[in-house]
This record gives C-alpha cells, structure tokens and sequence, in this order.
C-alpha cells in the first residue's frame, strides 16, 4: 500500500511540475496581452507561515478549498456593450472607407489604401473578439457565473450544427447502401440461378432505400444553404452579431479578399485619374483646389474624432476582460505556489482546477487578443490619418500662398491699367484742343482699357486655354447670329469716327431728316431735328436716333459737309422780261450779291483752306457766279453765292433787302426784271 501511494505521489509530483510550467507559458503570454495597460500590482506572496497554514487547511479541508478555487470573478458586461461596439466600429469603417474623398495627390493613394485595409482588419478582429464574448456570455449564462465554458468549436447556430450533423449522417448512410449493393452486384454474379432472383430483391430494395436516403440528403443540403444564407438566424446574442456580419460582405463575405484586392487595385487608378487642378494655373482651379483640401481635412479630423471614440469603446469593453483574466492569472499562480499533497482525491481536484484555469484563460484571451489587437489597428489608423492631414496641409498651404499672390499680381495689374486710363484722359484734356480728335481719343482709351482688364482677368482666372478657345469660338457665333445688328452697329461706329465721319456739331441729311449731331455712341447717333425750307431751319425739338448701321444701307443716304467746312450755296433768282437787257442786269446783280458776300467773305476763305488741307483734291474758291439759264416763265437769270450755314437765314434776309432796294432805285434794273426775285438753295436736302 505504501508503494502504490508513494508511485502515485511521485506521477502526480510531475503532472503538478507540467501544470506549473504551462502556468508560467500562460502568464507570459498575459503579460504580452496586458503589456499596453497600466499593470496592477500583484499581491505579495505568502509568507512561510502562511504557506504552512494553508496547507494545513487545505489539508483538513480539501472541499473548501477546491469551492474557494473554483469562484472565478464575474464579467462586468453585457450583449448591448458587445452589440455598441459592433455598430461603432461598422460605422467607423463605413466612414473611413466612403467618407474621405481624395484631393488629387498622389500619396491619396496610399492613404487610402491604407486605411481600407486597416478598417478591414479591424471590423475583423472585432467581430472575432464579439464571437468570443458571445460564448463567454452564452457560458455564463448557461452554468452561472462560476461556469467555465467550454471552448467553442463552430460559429454556426444550432439549427445549422443539426442539418449538418443530419447531412453527414445521411452521407455516410448512403456510402454504406452504395457498398452494400456493390456486394450484391458481385453476389448475384456468382450465385446460382435459384439464389439470384432472391439477390435481385434485396439489392431492389436497397437501391430504393438509397433513393430515398438521396432524396433527403438533397432536402437537408437546401435547407443548409437557405438557413446559412437566408433562413433562421442563431437567437440572442450570436445571432445578433451574425446579423450584422451579413450587412457587410465586403468584408466577412466569402468573396472579401478577392474585392479587398480589386479596391486596392483600383484605388490607385482613380486617384490617377483625378486631375490635380491646382497645377493648372488658374485662380479659379487653385481656388476650387484649395477648398477641396480643406474640406478633406475637415472631414479627416471628423474621422480622427470617430476613430478615438471607436478606441475608447473598444478600450472600455477590454476592461472587464482584462480584470478577469489577471484574475485567473493570480488564481494560477497562487494554485502553483501551493505545496503538492499526496491525498488522491486532493490531486484529483487539483487537476481539475487546472483544466479550468487553462480552459477559461484561452476563453478569455480568445476573447481580449482581438480587442488588444483591434486597438492598436486603430492607433495605426489614427497615425495614417494624422500624416493625411498633414500631406494636405502641406499642400494647402502651397496653393493658398498661390492664390494669395495671384489676387495681388491681379489686383496690382489692374491697378496699374486705371493709372494708365487716368493718365491717358489727362493728357488727352490738355494737348488735345479738337473736341472730335478728344472724342476720339477717350473713344479709343476705353477701348484699350477694356481690352486690357478682359486679358487680366482671363489670364488671372481662366487655366484651361483649350478649352477656353473652343468656348469663346462658339460664344463668338452665337453673339454673331443673335447680336447681327449690334455688331454692324459698332463696326459702323469706326467709320463715323473716321476721317471723313461724323462730328458733334455737324449739320447731316439721312433719311430725309435734316438736323445736327448732338452724340455720337458707340451702336447709336443722336441727332437735334430741323425744321423749316431749305433757306430757313429751326430747331423742332426733337430729338432723332438712328443705328450706326444705317451707314450701311444702300437705301438711306447720309449727307453731310466735308470736313471743316459750314457753309452752303444759294441762289437769287430773277426772270429778265423780253425786252429787258439782261446783261446790264446780271452786272448789276452780280454787284450787289458782291457786296453782301464780302461781309463773311474771309470766313468762306478760310473754310475752304481747311478743305485744301483735308481733301486731296483740288477744289475752287467759293465766289459769286451768274448763270442764265431758260425756264418755262422765259429766261431767268441766277445768281449762286456760298452762305454761312449757322448764319443763313440773316445772309439770305439782307440779300432779300439788297436785291429789292436795287431793282427800286434802278430804271433799268426795274425795266429789265419782270416778277418778283426769289432766293433759293441751290442744293436741295
């Protein structure tokens, strides 16, 4: 008896060393577990005295002991901590894979990447970690809070477990007709003819029984496929968390590497694809660029926000796993500090509590390896995304010092162009007298000018030329079309302002409207209209506007003086009588329009020396002529004579009293004329 109990002593003496070096690889491995987390620190070891004690009272009372040894602490959490932490991280990795859209830098591409796959590693670790929860719970809820689950096997419910535990029974049912009825088949070969017919029957009857066996193995598999697909869900918690692993296939699909890969092929291709609008060159794309950037980094701070809430879940989560398990270690090793008994029944339980420390400490590191893990993918994500931010910070602060300067080289250039205008407007007033040339001048100043902010602006805000020009050539053909009229009024008004045009002052015939310019503009003329005969026009007060265009009808003439000249011709008209003299009265005639003509005479001469400056041609000093000429009255004698226009009516009025007083004082004269005199315009308009 001696012997067998000594044999046992020394075999359980080495099962108690293994245990204890399993206890040691175990707590090792905690520590690399809790390595992140501030450590606790452990109780002291106890004291000889203390030892000698315990082992006393684990002596005397070996069912104590085992009770005390085997209450494990309870876990501080529940399925709505567990589910909060699903939904946090599916919605932390919906937002890091949708919700930052690239800027169009290069290195988009490696961040994004980037966090596609740490966003996928994470929602899998943390559906591992819940899986691992789900158990711990449904154990706990099953054998109380002393229970120690076992390990689970499979993640599938238990309707699942039963169809697949029916398909291999079926299976293997129909393996073992398929072979029976081969052994028939060779049986029957061989027999006799009186055993045959008997043969045939049972192999008859076996390959019905394999049909049927078939025909349900065909039902199971269906509703296998239906219920992993789409069928009953697994209750309470695991069910829960199977519910929301199918709403992201990308991931936890049976297909996720495969698209995973294809989204990391194609990131880059789409990051490529996007132009970088800020290397075009204008305000308007550095504009755009600039706030594409700032609202990626307003959105990649809104992740960074959410990635350390995500954290802070996952951390809070991990506390009540992590208390448990530096529990269990303690246990472990307050069980190994123990001195080895050599009572049977006391080894026995001592086994057992072995079991269960090992058992529950790989539950709970199944279960706080993934969230320890979760947690660190999440810290690389944070740095990920703080070094995007800083990528487009970078560059942000490049385009606004662009856009910055290209405002003030804008806004400079334009200043300099309205120093130009006011300088251009002030030499115009002072060294040009001519109020047409000065016209012209500030015509063609407003022109240049306008021309000038036009080539600013479109150098300033306008980067894509190409597209520019294609633009402009069909905005050029609609304005063509729709704006006809305006446009052949602005090309007339170059010709109205030209050499021989038209002047403010001017006395023009169009349209059979007489009058004088008043404006000239750029698509309108605005004339003062005159009324009256052709010897006497007035004001009527009217004013008339015409196109610059109708320059170029054909069917409405424009009459006008030659430049630099104001006067026109007129005539005095008398009939000489049959037996009048009409020489002595187209001397005497002659004389007295002489004499009223020589007293704007210099005025007539010095017009027609502009003329000879203006015109190439040659062109004969304006004078007095006598013409005769028949009429249907008889023969009339004429008189033509040049008159200032704006005087006119005064110089037509004085040759009225001068022609009279000369046919009254003069016999001849009066002898000679028969009728009254008339005066008229020897042009008619």
């Amino acid at each position: 008896m001696q012997k067998n109990t000594r044999g046992y002593s020394v075999s359980f003496l080495g099962y108690a060393g293994k245990r204890i070096a399993e206890i040691i690889v175990l707590s090792l491995v905690a520590g690399l577990v809790l390595s992140a987390q501030t450590v606790r620190p452990a109780p002291p070891p106890p004291s000889p005295a203390q030892s000698s004690s315990t082992s006393a009272q684990s002596a005397s009372q070996p069912s104590a002991q085992t009770a005390t040894t085997k209450a494990f602490p309870p876990l501080q959490f529940d399925n709505t901590a567990v589910l909060h932490h699903l939904n946090q991280v599916i919605s932390w990795y919906r937002h890091v894979t949708t919700g930052i859209p690239t800027v169009g830098q290069p290195s988009d591409a490696i961040y994004e990447d980037n966090m596609q796959s740490l966003g996928a590693q994470a929602l899998r670790l943390a559906f591992q970690s819940a899986k691992a929860e789900a158990e711990l719970m449904k154990a706990r809820e099953k054998g109380g809070a002393n229970a120690s689950p076992a390990i689970p096997q499979s993640g599938q419910s238990t309707q699942q477990q039963n169809l697949a535990q029916m398909e291999a029974k079926t299976s293997a049912q129909i393996d073992q007709l398929q072979s029976q009825i081969q052994g028939l088949d060779r049986q029957i070969e061989k027999a006799p003819a009186v055993r045959r017919n008997a043969l045939m029957s049972q192999r008859d009857a076996q390959q019905s029984e394999l049909e049927l066996q078939k025909a349900l193995l065909d039902a199971v598999q269906k509703m296998a496929s239906f219920v992993e697909t789409n069928g009953e869900m697994a209750g309470g918690l695991e069910g829960e968390i199977n519910q929301l692993a199918r709403s992201i296939p990308e991931v936890l699909g049976s297909s996720a590497e495969n698209s995973s890969a294809k989204k990391t092929a194609a990131a880059p291709a789409v990051a490529a694809s996007k132009p970088l609008l800020a290397n075009s060159g204008g305000l308007i794309s550095e504009a755009m660029t600039l706030y594409d950037y700032m609202k990626g980094e307003r959105q990649i701070n809104d992740v960074l926000k959410q990635t350390g809430y995500t954290r802070d879940v996952a951390d809070h989560l991990r506390g009540p796993l992590r208390d448990a398990l530096r529990a269990t270690i303690q246990q472990g090793q307050q069980l190994a500090s123990q001195s080895p008994s050599t009572d049977p029944a006391q080894m026995k339980a001592e086994r057992q509590q072995f079991q269960e420390l090992t058992d529950r400490f790989k539950q709970l590191s199944g279960a706080l390896l993934p969230l320890s893990q979760e947690i660190i993918v999440l810290d690389d994500s944070k740095t990920n995304l703080n070094e995007w931010r800083d990528s487009i910070g970078r560059e942000s602060k490049y385009v606004l010092r662009s856009v910055l300067s290209r405002v003030v080289l804008i806004f400079l250039a334009l200043a300099v162009i309205l120093v130009l205008s006011e300088v251009w407007r002030r030499i115009t007033f002072r060294y040009v007298a001519e109020p047409r040339r000065r016209r012209q001048f500030l015509v063609m100043r407003r022109v240049v000018i306008g021309f000038l902010i036009v080539i600013v602006l479109v150098l300033g805000f306008v980067s894509e030329f190409s597209s520019l020009a294609t633009f402009a050539g069909f905005i050029t053909a609609g304005i063509a079309v729709g704006l006809q009229a305006v446009l052949l009024s602005v090309a007339a008004y170059f010709f109205v302002i030209g050499r021989y045009g038209i002047r403010v002052g001017d006395r023009i015939s169009i349209a059979g409207i007489t009058g004088d310019v008043v404006d000239i503009g750029l698509v309108r003329l605005y004339l003062m209209e005159l009324g009256g005969t052709g010897l006497d026009f007035y004001p009527t007060g009217r004013i008339v506007v015409f196109s610059n265009s109708v320059l170029f009808q054909a069917g409405t003439p424009l009459f006008k003086q030659i430049p630099g000249t104001e006067y026109a011709w007129h005539e005095v008209v008398v009939t000489i009588a049959p037996e009048g003299n009409h020489k002595e009265a187209q001397e005497r005639l002659v004389t007295t329009v002489n004499a009223v003509y020589s007293g704007y005479k210099k005025e007539i001469e010095s017009q027609h020396s502009a003329i000879e400056r203006r015109v190439d041609i040659q062109v004969a000093m304006p004078r007095p002529e006598a013409r005769l000429q028949f009429a249907d009255t008889g023969l009339e004698l004429l008189v033509r004579y040049p008159v200032e226009i704006r005087r006119a009516p005064e110089i037509d009025e004085e040759m009225t009293r001068k022609v009279l007083e000369l046919i009254e004082s003069d016999a001849a004269m009066k002898a000679a004329v028969s009728g009254n005199p008339k005066i008229r315009s020897a042009v008619k308009g």
